[in-house]
């Protein structure tokens, strides 16, 4: 909140795997989060302030950064994508995720996901194929596949075939983060794209990936904020590189939050909100899989 009492909402959401907790967040916030310049026009600044404040938490980082834009953009009356330019219209589906799970539970996530026209699959395991062959009997979506660190090179390669045959789409990282060099073999014998995830985090981890992978995979908790993102758009898309936005299970301030950029990329994966039992907040909508934007300023966030 700002002496003129207008507030930004903004949400964190830690992952064990890059070393935050919902105890080393709030520690964080309380620590930095109460320290808000006089100027909140001078996000840049701010958000380089955080940066090195708060180097070791990301979803901190990013909670700070889209309470930051939200209260800007309600301050300057207009929505965030506006801040930045973009055209609402321009933003591309989003996919459905079913995890991993028992045949029977699997029909079940695929009737759920009835609304949405691209599903994303979890793989990594010793049932991939039966996986597939359920979904694949079930529909005739597109699917996407998202292995998750889950293979070495040899399964990777070995799956690229069948991965063909069920007409997937992408191949979301397929081997553990560090193995560069096994991307960059899995990518040369791939006809479907490769995007890295985990081995990805923020703008510098680019450079070493181009010509290893054919696109990138944004999140927010993990890249620390929204110029963050908007810095990782521009470099990937100055090396011919895909770009995706992804999300944690995470509420819709969050999912908005990331949604704002969404017309600037290529794939979307924002349904973090849409696994919730229970919302606390209205914001960015995923109708028949396209992403809505809301009008109002700043994030454009309503209590449900």
């Amino acid at each position: 909140t700002d002496s003129d009492g207008v507030e930004g909402w903004g949400e964190a959401a830690p992952a064990k795997i890059y070393g935050e907790s919902t105890e080393t967040v709030l520690a964080a916030l309380t620590l930095y989060g109460q320290h808000l310049p006089e100027d909140p026009f001078a996000i840049e600044s701010i958000e380089r302030t955080w940066e090195t404040a708060l180097a070791l938490h990301p979803s901190a980082r990013c909670a700070l950064s889209a309470a930051l834009h939200d209260l800007v953009g309600k301050k300057m009356g207009i929505p965030v994508y506006q801040m930045w330019g973009l055209d609402p219209a321009k933003a591309p589906r989003s996919t459905f995720t079913i995890g991993i799970d028992t045949v029977e539970k699997l029909k079940v996530k695929v009737k759920e996901a009835e609304q949405y026209p691209i599903l994303k699959i979890k793989l990594g395991t010793d049932r991939d194929v039966e996986i597939l062959q359920t979904i694949r009997s079930l529909t005739d979506k597109e699917l996407r596949v998202d292995a998750n660190t889950g293979w070495n090179v040899k399964q990777a390669i070995r799956m690229l075939p069948v991965l063909e045959e069920f007409k997937v789409t992408v191949l979301e990282q397929p081997l553990p983060a560090r193995d560069l060099e096994g991307l960059a073999a899995v990518t040369r014998a791939s006809r479907i794209p490769v995007i890295a995830d985990e081995s990805c985090l923020v703008a510098a981890d680019i450079p070493p990936l181009v010509g290893k992978v054919d696109g990138i995979n944004i999140k927010l908790a993990k890249c620390g904020s929204l110029r963050e993102a908007q810095r990782m758009i521009a470099i990937a898309r100055a090396h011919q590189m895909m770009v995706m936005v992804g999300c944690m299970i995470e509420s819709s301030i969050a999912i908005t939050a990331a949604a704002h950029f969404t017309p600037l990329v290529d794939i979307v994966d924002l349904d973090g909100a849409a696994l919730l039992a229970s919302d606390p907040f209205k914001g960015a909508t995923i109708d028949g899989g396209q992403v809505r934007l809301p009008t109002a300023p700043g994030l454009g966030l309503s209590r449900q």
